[in-house]
């Protein structure tokens, strides 16, 4: 019998719960975290394997399409909403199933069907194209960062600067962790606990020190192997 790990992503406690509930009636199904917001599921699929996320749509910080996106491999999701008007967006994400709150457990045990079936071998799930922006929350609203435009991320706490052109900076409440999680693995590399750098940007390497243009920074002793690896050294 198959068996898909998942994860409830919902602000909403009760609606948490309710899902909850019903995974447990569904032997296919097995709940591996419940999280209140994007950065936890970030969290959740660092540390696990996950198969399937019930995605809630409307959350503080970032939407549940936003966090699909940013997403390389996504696994498979079915939304979980009290909004109509994003079914069009939602289904251009290749997801699953669409479900309006309130959700009855005949409607929910039909998207996790579907999740089964395209979990078989006869239903492969074909690869979305891995976009090469991100896209941030600045002063209520959503500015696109071209992934070739981003010099290097600094963490500071729960929050980051992002280093673009030299000059530009952003400011945003999101971990290093998760931008990590949203950025290409083969161009972005982690050389300190709080750095993560665009390969492409390095003019120099002294010691344990990285050049960016004028910036200079530090390189974590963790961290060195895996560069010099990246950087063919």
């Amino acid at each position: 019998m198959i068996k898909l790990n998942c994860l409830i992503v919902d602000d909403e406690p009760i609606a948490r719960n309710l899902l909850e509930g019903y995974i447990g009636r569904i032997p296919e199904v097995l709940l591996v975290k419940k999280c209140k917001n994007a950065t936890e599921a970030y969290e959740a699929l660092h540390e696990t394997s996950i198969d399937l996320i019930f995605l809630d749509i409307q959350m503080p910080t970032i939407t549940g399409t936003e966090f699909l996106r940013s997403l390389r491999r996504p696994p498979l999701v079915v939304f979980t909403t009290a909004f109509a008007n994003f079914a069009v967006e939602g289904f251009e994400l290749n997801s699953v199933d669409y479900l309006l709150k309130p959700i009855t457990f005949e409607r929910f045990y039909q998207a996790v069907q579907k999740a089964i079936d395209r979990k078989t071998p006869l239903h492969p799930q074909p690869m979305p194209e891995t976009p090469d922006y991100i896209f941030i929350k600045q002063d209520s609203k959503l500015v696109r960062i071209d992934h070739a435009d981003i010099d290097f991320l600094r963490a500071e706490k729960d929050f980051c600067w992002i280093f673009c052109g030299g000059e530009v900076k952003y400011f945003v409440s999101m971990h290093l962790k998760m931008l990590e999680e949203m950025l290409p693995a083969n161009k972005f590399q982690r050389i300190h606990r709080s750095y993560l750098v665009n390969l492409s940007k390095i003019k120099a390497l002294k010691g344990n020190t990285l050049a960016l243009r004028s910036e200079e920074i530090p390189i974590g002793a963790n961290y060195r192997q895996l560069l010099m690896e990246k950087l063919g050294l």
